[in-house]
This record gives structure tokens, C-alpha cells and sequence, in this order.
């Protein structure tokens, strides 16, 4: 499990989440450039390490009625993938055309571009559709595997 201080550098490393303290030595991150009613990504992140991201949005996650998940036994990769997609869901509204886009590098210098699109999330090797997942964590994970990291 992260430590707090751990769990913090990692939120702290997203330029567009702004800290806000509060009671008990707990920190919430808001993003403000978001386009729906949800300004929290992570919420009441507290010294023992517990704390929830806001995940509603993205799919593949077990939310509570808030739409949050606990990211108490995430790992880095884990939480930086789950804040990532929080703050991309917030960044569209449901309307829009526009479509979550990555693009993931192997050591090769392979690309591929992860998207999501019609409620799945797709791999393009150039316009070549390498795989079809359910749930962005789902896709992370096959392109970790494969070797890939976020370029």
C-alpha cells in the first residue's frame, strides 16, 4: 500500500488538480476546468492512507452511490490511471463528439492510441484495431503488459 506521502506526490503531480485541505488532515483535489457538476477527483485522501477518486464515468470500477471508488491498495500505476480517466471524464460532457484519446509507446517506439468510443475502449495500431476492452483499467493493463507506457 502507498503511504499518504506517496498517495499525495502522485495527486500533487497533476497540474490541473488544485489542493484543498480539509478537517482531520484529510485533502481533497478539485479539477475547476470541469464541464459537469463534479469538481472533486479525489476525495478526502487522509493520512492513514484511505481516500476515493471520483470514477462515475469511466466504467470498470465498483463505485459507491457517490460514484467514488477507494484507492486505499491502489498502486501508483493504478491511481495514476484512475485519477488520469477521472480527470478525462470530467473534461468532456456526455454530448460531445470529441473521444478520450492516448497514445502509449513500447521501447521499439510503437505506437498505439488508446480511445474510447461507443462505451468501449480501443487500441489502434495506425488505423489498425489491435483490441476492444470494456473498461480503460482493462485496456491500461493490457498495454502495460504488452510493454507499453503513456508517451
Amino acid at each position: 500500500m502507498l503511504t499518504f506521502e506517496e498517495k499525495l506526490q502522485i495527486m500533487e503531480s497533476f497540474p490541473e488538480l488544485e489542493k484543498k485541505e480539509v478537517s482531520m488532515g484529510r485533502v481533497n483535489f478539485h479539477y475547476n476546468d470541469t464541464v459537469t457538476d463534479k469538481k472533486n477527483v479525489v476525495y478526502h485522501l487522509h493520512p492513514n492512507g484511505n481516500g476515493f477518486v471520483y470514477a462515475e464515468r469511466i466504467g470498470g470500477y465498483d463505485t459507491d452511490s457517490k460514484g467514488m471508488v477507494n484507492i486505499r491498495n491502489f498502486t501508483e500505476e493504478e491511481l495514476h490511471q484512475i485519477v488520469r480517466a477521472s480527470i478525462a471524464s470530467l473534461s468532456t460532457s456526455e454530448e460531445e463528439d470529441d473521444p478520450f484519446y492516448e497514445e502509449w509507446v513500447n521501447h521499439d517506439d510503437q505506437l498505439l492510441v488508446l480511445m474510447e468510443e461507443d462505451d468501449a475502449w480501443n487500441i489502434y495500431a495506425g488505423i489498425d484495431l489491435d483490441g476492444t476492452f470494456n473498461s480503460y483499467p482493462e485496456a491500461a493493463n493490457y498495454l502495460n503488459q504488452e510493454g507499453f507506457k503513456r508517451s
